[in-house]
């Protein structure tokens, strides 16, 4: 909104799928008509000012539209190119390399870590916390004799904790940031899908505020992989009612 506004722009368009509704006096974000390229999962923080002044043009086209629509006003090159699925600032997808070039001395700081088993066993040494997901299985390096998942991440002990799939499942989680969209505040418990990665489907859950910006999500089915740090949206039908940061899971 300041570059807008320091090029004296009322309105900011962007590329995103996802459209922006409004009811009750309040702006939220929807799913984008083509669920394919639906984008509102990464959309959850942005502010009332922020969606006044927001145009989202590729909300209520499919990406199949936008490829002719480039096509017929001459953009052929365009119209053709690859799908990207992966960090628009990390295009080989390799998220590791990329925190290797922008933080000098990292692999240093954090190497000699610690593999652990779910009951706190000590396993082996690992090349440093950041370089490993919840979730991940392969390129762990270390060698068990079984399948075995990265089912929590400590980063004030340099600990990883080694589990297996089942060990990934989780029951509920807490949120904490909370921006909230749709209604201004939450007056009670909630009913919502939940969502804890882009590409997840979501779970039927139950919120419960904490606080005004914290609140429990008590899940209606097992969720594995669930991510500290990571965002959790919260959905009623195409409506996003708000999003936050995972603080923790059980």
């Amino acid at each position: 909104l300041k570059r807008a506004d320091a090029l004296d722009c009322e309105f900011i368009a962007t590329g995103h799928y996802a459209r922006i509704r409004e009811g009750d006096g309040r702006l939220f974000v929807g799913r984008a008509a083509d669920l394919n390229k639906d984008q509102s999962y990464v959309l959850w923080g942005l502010s009332q000012e922020c969606l006044q002044r927001s145009r989202f043009p590729l909300g209520d086209l499919t990406k199949p539209q936008v490829r002719q629509m480039a096509a017929d006003w001459g953009y052929d090159e365009l119209s053709k190119k690859a799908e990207s699925y992966e960090i628009c600032f990390v295009p080989d997808n390799d998220y590791r390399s990329f925190l290797r070039r922008r933080v000098d001395g990292l692999e240093e700081q954090v190497a000699g870590g610690s593999f652990v088993n779910v009951q706190g066993e000590f396993l082996g040494h690992h090349q440093g916390y950041p370089f490993y997901t919840v979730g991940q299985r392969k390129g762990l390096g270390i060698a068990l004799g079984e399948p075995m998942y990265v089912t929590e991440i400590r980063p004030e002990t340099n600990t990883v904790v080694l589990g297996r799939e089942e060990d990934l499942v989780r029951n509920g989680m807490r949120v904490g940031q909370v921006n909230l969209m749709k209604y201004a505040a939450l007056s009670g418990d909630l009913e919502a899908v939940t969502k804890v990665r882009y590409r997840d489907q979501g779970t039927l859950s139950q919120l419960r505020p904490l606080s005004a910006d914290q609140v429990e999500v008590e899940f209606f089915a097992h969720v594995k992989g669930i991510a500290p740090g990571q965002s959790a949206v919260f959905y009623e039908g195409d409506d996003v009612v708000g999003g936050g940061i995972i603080y923790g899971s059980r």
